[in-house]
């Protein structure tokens, strides 16, 4: 049903009312046409409001699948309703708003809400009011500040450490060895595996200070760890030791970079390193976490000065080197002056000490490169005495009493920020062969992945150094030097065999 627009429909209407009501009509009856006029009027303005209501109310149920066929088919095709009708000033438009849905919740977005137990901790309330906590921000300090233990104590020489017994229960904070899988990496024996653990997680119960002549003291710590790996350590260790059970060994927090150099060693395949993990230690001023290494009380240290088992100096050590000895079962000559040490153990050592820049062992007085005034050697001077090298003494050549033939890779830090420009050759001097299992891993691109991955272990280590972003950046330096000694070795055309011996 149609009907008119209430303009027209006045039209229509006013015109009759005005013929009716112009010619000489009785009023009566003018009156009852007028008002019939209004009645009619009335009535259908009110039923094209209805019909109006009506067609609304078709168009917003949304509910009924018919009532979309009846929209426009602009409305239909999502256009706007303001795009489609031209408005007429004389026609009532009503606005229908549509209704506001609510975004869905994606799982995952929302932080769900962290209940609170009520049970008492004491060893977990000692840790989270422990003030080194608010250091861990600082942690990027510790790479290049010259700092030392400074320790609440003084001239005493075993000291009892209650409570850091109490903070380093393993089960109020969990390990800080990563092992995720059924085993670790296949480069770690389950030797080096237990003692990771231990340096990472035993409990602290006493500090020993042991003063050795001509270096600074040592800072042992006596943990209690598994009782199966102490008891296996235990067999090792003389009766005659400052360490009764397992201990091991704090360093300054600036030789963090010997935890990279003992997984470094395991991937190469050297294992010559002593085990080292990073570790926080509450009676440490600065709250830095410091490396912590393996002590093995059977090493050997016959000179104190050169803290050394045998004492060389460089023209010896060339001379070893030309008569290569030990090599297949070779006993060397009495007028060779050969050490027990195999030869094997001297190329490994090189190949170790050029990817770290590891100097202090092989040329202490710096004469192969240019040293920077934060070296040791430009500290206390040795760098003017490179004049007569032949005289120079080799440092750190240590073996275990047990095994005389293999060397102990000790004070391994390394130095991540020579330039390519200034590397330290003299380390590489007289070596013509070296390590099959050493060059191949860098040959075939396998050294940032196995680091990536042992690395990650220990996280403490990989916190401190930023992350994955950090340690790439370490790994970035020691490819580098990988590819200058892959050039350096088919240049020279030395040899590359295995060394298994």
């Amino acid at each position: 049903m149609t009907f008119l627009k209430p303009g027209k429909l006045c039209f229509s209407l006013v015109v009759p009312c005005v013929w009716m009501a112009s010619g000489r009509r009785p009023k009566t009856k003018r009156n009852l046409v007028i008002a019939a006029a209004c009645l009619l009027y009335a009535f259908l303005i009110m039923q094209g409001n209805f019909l109006l209501q009506d067609r609304i109310s078709d168009y917003g149920d949304k509910s009924d699948a018919a009532s979309v066929s009846r929209l426009p088919s602009s409305l239909q095709a999502g256009e706007s309703e303001q795009e489609t009708v031209t408005f007429n000033q004389n026609v009532v438009y009503i606005t229908i708003r549509s209704k506001r849905i609510k975004p869905a919740n994606i799982r995952g977005t929302v932080r769900p809400k962290l209940r609170k137990k009520r049970t008492a901790k004491p060893a977990q309330a000692v840790q989270e009011n422990d003030p080194s906590r608010d250091n861990e921000a600082k942690d990027q300090r510790f790479r290049g500040t010259e700092d030392s233990v400074n320790l609440p104590f003084a001239k005493v020489r075993s000291y009892q450490i209650a409570g850091e017994r109490k903070s380093n229960q393993e089960g109020s904070r969990g390990s800080n060895i990563r092992i995720y899988s059924d085993s670790a990496p296949f480069w770690f024996s389950q030797e080096d595996v237990d003692a990771m653990r231990f340096l990472a997680d035993s409990n602290i119960r006493q500090i020993h200070k042991v003063p050795p002549k001509g270096r600074r003291a040592l800072l042992l710590f006596e943990g209690v760890g598994d009782l199966h790996s102490l008891n296996r350590a235990a067999q090792d260790m003389p009766e005659a030791t400052v360490c009764r059970q397992r201990c091991g060994l704090l360093k300054r927090a600036v030789d963090v970079s010997e935890v990279f150099a003992f997984h470094l060693d395991r991937i190469l395949g050297l294992n010559r390193s002593l085990p080292a993990v990073v570790r926080r230690v509450r009676f440490a001023k600065d709250g830095l976490p410091r490396p912590v290494i393996l002590w093995d009380s059977s090493l050997l240290m016959g000179d104190n000065d050169t803290q050394s088992t045998v004492k060389l100096d460089w023209t010896s050590y060339q001379r070893l080197l030309k008569w290569k000895c030990w090599v297949r079962g070779k006993v060397p000559k009495p007028d060779w002056k050969c050490t027990d040490i195999h030869h094997y153990e001297w190329c490994k050592l090189a190949l170790f000490d050029f990817l770290l820049q590891v100097y202090h062992r092989l040329d202490r007085n710096c004469c192969g490169f240019r040293p920077r005034k934060e070296d040791t050697c430009a500290q206390n001077g040795l760098n003017m005495r490179c004049d007569n090298q032949g005289n120079i003494s080799l440092f750190h050549i240590l073996y275990r009493d047990r095994d005389p033939r293999h060397l102990v890779f000790i004070d391994n830090k390394g130095y991540f920020d020579r330039n390519e420009d200034n590397l330290n050759f003299k380390v590489l001097e007289g070596i013509t062969e070296f390590p099959e299992s050493a060059i191949s891993i860098l040959k075939n691109g396998l050294l940032r992945e196995r680091l990536l991955q042992s690395l990650f272990l220990d996280k403490l280590y990989w916190e401190s150094q930023g992350g994955r972003q950090g340690i790439e950046n370490l790994i970035d330096v020691i490819e580098r030097r990988a590819m200058i000694l892959l050039t350096y070795i088919n240049a020279h055309g030395f040899t590359v065999l295995p060394m298994n011996e």
